[in-house]
């Protein structure tokens, strides 16, 4: 398994930073967190349930945590409020909170589930981003760092919408450091392959590499200053012609109606 990389701007600081991580209190924003706080950095973790975060707080002290569903265009701002008010060093922007829905589109659904997937998983980084940005830019280093996935390049037919926003982050991420190739603030994507959480519900994605295992990964790239950072199967994916591109997708999906 290897690591992509290029480097063109300022490195993320690994220590002394204060960084925000959403959907902080399981999974890859979890293990992330962890690490961050291990390193001596600030940390702050935001999710939806609020029994879920205090528990992650009794293991991590040192973490803060807030309530919000960043979901909602409403708690983002309040988020963005909070956060620069309490913590005015902050200087990291991890945008990971994401769900993955299983959908027959055959059947159809309320359109409300499926706007909720796309705001959750896209509309809220775009947000966020643009909510932080002038706190970002008066910070001598700093970085969003954007979680998407392998699925990015080749989806996975039975989660389409969950694709279609993890494709349209990658692009967003593209364009954002283009834009702030010139600025203090790094944009790193992290591409995850298959991670063994609890994405889409507990029970329903015991497969693929573990957790930690992922995260370990991360970190090394973050230590080696990289932009990009794929893991396992999600690097083969990223960096596919578009020919292989098809085939992944057929042999991927043949199990898939």
């Amino acid at each position: 398994m290897i690591l992509f990389s290029y480097k063109d701007a300022n490195e993320m600081e690994l220590t002394g930073s204060t960084i925000l991580v959403t959907g902080g209190s399981n999974g890859i924003g979890l293990a992330l967190a962890t690490r961050f706080a291990k390193r001596g950095n600030e940390v702050i973790i935001c999710g939806r349930d609020e029994e879920k975060l205090s528990r992650v707080k009794d293991k991590v002290p040192q973490f803060h945590t807030k309530v919000c569903d960043v979901g909602d265009e409403k708690q983002r701002a309040e988020l963005y409020s909070w956060a620069i008010h309490e913590f005015p060093r902050l200087n990291v922007l991890v945008n990971n909170a994401g769900i993955q829905r299983r959908i027959d589109l055959l059947e159809g659904e309320e359109w409300q589930d499926t706007r909720s997937e796309i705001e959750i998983n896209f509309g809220a980084p775009i947000h966020l981003t643009q909510l932080f940005m002038p706190q970002l830019l008066a910070q001598p280093t700093a970085a969003v760092l954007n979680v998407t996935s392998g699925l990015s390049f080749v989806p996975l037919a039975n989660v389409p919408v969950y694709c279609a926003t993890k494709a349209a982050l990658h692009s967003f991420t593209l364009s954002l450091r283009h834009q702030l190739s010139n600025s203090s603030v790094q944009v790193i994507e992290v591409i995850p392959p298959a991670v063994d959480t609890d994405l889409g519900g507990p029970g329903l994605h015991t497969f693929g590499v573990g957790v930690d295992e992922f995260a370990d990964a991360v970190f090394e790239g973050l230590e080696k200053g990289q932009e990009e950072i794929a893991y396992g199967t999600a690097l083969r994916s990223s960096r596919a012609s578009r020919e292989a591109l098809d085939q992944i997708f057929k042999g991927m999906n043949a199990a898939v109606r």
